[in-house]
């Protein structure tokens, strides 16, 4: 299976052909929320816990070092939860937005492909999280520390401003309908190319094969809960859909709230919704085992077989190296899974 990757897009993102010199952005939303009341109230709480109090400032910034070595020192196992914690109150908003734009004439694009944007003097390349079938173009970016455009995206662009689109292109595509079930799998805004696929797939009816559904699944992660890209519209999808089965994995949110969901990698997440019956004869190593006899967290009683399924995956290359092995392992055919990483 070859991983494609995002940054050969970026390379020739300028030499792909014009869409528009001045497509018109027609909305710019927020898609995270500023948290530092929630995370002041939980370090008051933790140091109440643990006795930690005095080095919790009840105004101003935190001084995370005196709070880092207060509650190390109550206990070492707090400091992840800690880092993490100043991370995420140190972090710039927004850092996650959708943004739609119009071209002055429509243009075809297939569900999973990107588009290379200009704006300023800046060029990258964004999958398109929009179905072919809206009249207008809808794009997810996150904000990356020092990067060449995402900052500029996240900060400066309004309703009303032009930028330049080039594209289509990539080859994350569909296969043709099938009775085989589909399994979709990103991390953050990888999502964005599924999303588009998504949507499509039952916008035009192919989440069915002769009269006959086909389940669609879909594992997204993030650290956090609003660093899920589109989470109530794929909450409201599951809810109109039976075979849809959203499956959201959050590693560091527990530290925060009382999130009970999955929280594990979804690499990890996906092993526990596989159809045991399916892998009988099957042997494995230590984690896959363990990951594979551990009950879901959701109520999706729906099951994975895969020599019976499609994959598709984006995310961060990591990840997408780490579903490649899982997925061989498991007996998903080479041939039905679709990769592209980034960063």
């Amino acid at each position: 299976m070859t991983i494609r990757e995002h940054a050969s897009q970026h390379g020739h993102a300028q030499s792909l052909p014009l869409i528009s010199e001045s497509a018109t952005v027609t909305e710019v939303e927020a898609m995270d929320q500023p948290r530092q009341t929630e995370i002041r109230a939980k370090l008051r709480e933790l140091a109440a816990e643990y006795g930690f109090e005095d080095a919790v400032a009840d105004r101003g910034p935190p001084d995370w070092e005196a709070v880092f070595d207060a509650a190390t020192s109550a206990d070492r196992r707090l400091a992840p939860q800690i880092g993490a914690l100043r991370d995420r109150f140190e972090r710039a908003h927004p850092a996650l937005v959708r943004i739609a734009f119009e071209t002055d004439e429509p243009f075809e694009f297939a569900a999973g492909q990107y588009l290379s944007i200009r704006y300023g003097n800046r060029t990258r390349a964004y999958s398109i999280a929009s179905s072919p079938n809206r009249e207008d173009t809808e794009l997810c970016v996150r904000r990356v520390p020092d990067g060449r455009l995402s900052t500029r995206l996240c900060e400066e662009l309004s309703v009303g401003d032009e930028i330049a689109v080039r594209g289509p292109h990539g080859h994350l595509l569909l296969e043709d309908v099938s009775e085989r079930d589909l399994v979709f799998l990103a991390t953050g805004t990888g999502v964005a190319p599924m999303k588009s696929m998504i949507d499509y797939v039952f916008e035009a009816g192919r989440d069915e094969h002769r009269g006959e559904p086909r389940n669609v699944w879909l594992f997204l992660g993030a650290a956090w809960a609003d660093d899920l890209p589109y989470h109530e519209a794929f909450s409201d999808l599951a809810a109109d859909h039976e075979n849809f089965h959203y499956v959201p994995c959050l590693s560091r949110e527990p530290w925060l709230t009382d999130w009970d969901g999955e929280t594990e990698y979804i690499q990890d997440a996906l092993l526990k919704y596989v159809d045991e019956r399916a892998l009988e004869d099957a042997a494995f190593g230590r984690h896959m085992a363990r990951m594979l006899a551990e009950r879901p967290t959701t109520t999706v009683d729906a099951r994975i077989d895969p020599e019976a399924v499609e994959v598709y995956a984006c995310g961060i290359n990591a990840m997408v190296y780490s579903l490649e092995t899982a997925v061989r392992r498991l007996g998903v055919p080479q041939r039905y899974v679709h990769c592209e990483g980034y960063g």
